[in-house]
């Protein structure tokens, strides 16, 4: 459990508070939806947990639990996904940024798993607006410059859904997550104009876009060991005075 759940004590929470000169808190955001016939429904949730924790285990941060249910409707052909709306992901971001400040966090960083949550963008631009501290990650160049270290075959276009990356980060941190077949699962559709309107069955009857194929545990430990060093700028940024 403390792979999804923090385990700190407020007293932990005191302590690393003290040594800072701004607190920043991490909070890892992730869906319930297909992964395919491989993956479980949760994988997104678990990858970025998996960011977080590597951030938290390089930085002074505060790490919240995941938010595990959030936008998949592009998803919901598929049994077991479950979504919220935007608007619920929105405010729910939110509460959880006031309640931050009220205890003396000003400053939060949404680690984002799932490429549909669109409006996490939109609640990081509104609050920056406003003067809050606010940052979401990882930047799509983040995941190009920890693809090339990683050495990860497929692009972040081709790599869409449940491929190659997804499946690496958990070959390295749940291995026990997969089951069989995502070795002989792999399958492309970069030309996806139209998702917004057909969703994903409109583009893969297996629910996988990309090449999981060629995943392994060591690609996914440096994925994250690159995305750790990539998130060194947003902390600088997000406790500078200026």
């Amino acid at each position: 459990m403390s792979d999804l759940v923090p385990a700190d004590t407020t007293e932990d929470v005191r302590t690393r508070g003290a040594g800072v000169s701004r607190q920043v808190a991490v909070l890892p955001v992730g869906s319930f939806e297909q992964h395919g016939p491989y993956l479980p429904l949760a994988t997104d949730t678990l990858v970025a947990c998996a960011v977080a924790r590597e951030i938290a285990g390089a930085y002074p941060v505060h790490l919240l639990p995941p938010v595990t249910i959030s936008c998949s409707h592009e998803h919901a052909a598929w049994p077991g996904t479950v979504s919220i709306s935007s608007v619920t992901l929105h405010a729910v971001v939110r509460d959880i940024a006031v309640s931050l400040r009220r205890s003396g966090v000003d400053a939060l960083v949404v680690v984002n798993g799932h490429g549909g949550n669109y409006v996490l963008g939109n609640v990081v631009q509104e609050s920056s607006a406003r003067g809050e501290r606010m940052a979401l990650f990882p930047a799509p160049e983040d995941w190009e410059a920890a693809r090339e270290r990683a050495g990860v075959v497929a692009s972040l276009l081709t790599d869409m859904h449940a491929g190659e990356i997804e499946t690496s980060i958990l070959l390295h941190a749940h291995p026990e997550m997969l089951r069989p077949g995502y070795e002989t699962s792999d399958f492309v559709a970069d030309d996806r104009r139209h998702l917004l309107t057909l969703g994903m069955s409109g583009y893969t009857d297996s629910g996988v876009i990309g090449r999981p194929s060629l995943g392994s545990a060591e690609k996914g430990k440096e994925l994250l060991a690159s995305l750790a060093d990539s998130f060194g700028a947003y902390f600088s940024l997000l406790t500078s005075d200026e």
